[in-house]
């Protein structure tokens, strides 16, 4: 992390009624669902409040936060686009209400050639996830080697009835079925596997069906082992689609919010 910035956007900028600013940076930006399916959550657009966090924390690490030439404000990337495809930025004013450590203050969701913007002579980059574009993208001709007791045996609770009440050996014989079906996916459509940005690296997730073949229960989480993958978790899709919209939308048939 930056010695410039610190890890976490709310210690950085001080944002008022955050409901509020989300509605308004929906509204600004691209049409696009930010909702859980049926995560609990205390938000109205989880899935954006959680983009926006985990994105600023990938700019504060790459230095990517702009401040204006004057001094008086800051500004940053959100990746988002207005359906004109115009880029989005984060514009914060220094803050001056007593009481509060944050040294910024929300301002406004600007658009690229709003006036607020010309403070800048430069404008703020997006993140930047990856170099190599081949990680993006599950090779088939790889070994999958799952580690099946250990995934059932941290996160059962994240499956859904009635394979919470099996018992281990069971769910296995369930689950390896979904796994191998989830290969043999994935071999005739190589866009079934949909990345994920997970603690510095590029993870692919796979959807694992158990009770219907079209329609995904959890999705496996496919690290890549130079040799071979490896997949020891799973998460829910809520889990799932919040971490892939970090990289970008998923545009991918099984993983939808």
């Amino acid at each position: 992390m930056s010695a410039t910035w610190p890890e976490d956007l709310f210690d950085l900028v001080f944002i008022p009624h955050m409901d509020q600013r989300l509605e308004e940076l929906v509204d600004l930006a691209e049409d696009e669902d930010w909702s859980y399916k049926s995560t609990a959550n205390d938000h109205a657009h989880p899935v954006l409040f959680n983009y926006l966090r985990y994105t600023y924390r990938r700019l504060a690490e790459e230095e990517k936060i702009v401040v204006a030439d004057d001094g008086r404000s800051i500004a940053m990337n959100t990746g988002l686009v207005t359906p004109g495809q115009e880029p989005i930025y984060l514009f914060c004013t220094q803050n001056k209400l007593q009481g509060r450590d944050e040294p910024w203050h929300f301002g406004a969701w600007r658009r690229k050639g709003e006036y607020d913007l010309t403070r800048f002579s430069s404008l703020p980059e997006m993140a930047h996830y990856f170099d190599d574009p081949s990680c993006l993208v599950l090779d088939s001709r790889k070994e999958l080697r799952a580690n099946v007791e250990h995934i059932i045996e941290d996160n059962k609770a994240r499956f859904p009835a009635p394979y919470t009440d099996m018992e281990a050996y069971q769910l296995q014989t369930f689950l390896k079925g979904a796994i191998d079906n989830a290969k043999e996916r994935v071999r005739r459509n190589y866009k079934t596997a949909v990345p994920q940005y997970y603690r510095g690296k590029i993870q692919l997730l796979l959807p694992l069906c158990l009770s219907k073949a079209a329609i995904a229960d959890l999705a496996l989480v496919i690290e890549d082992h130079g040799a071979f993958y490896r997949a020891s978790t799973c998460l829910t899709l809520d889990m799932a689609y919040n971490n892939a919209r970090q990289l970008a939308r998923p545009d991918r048939d099984w993983l939808q919010p």
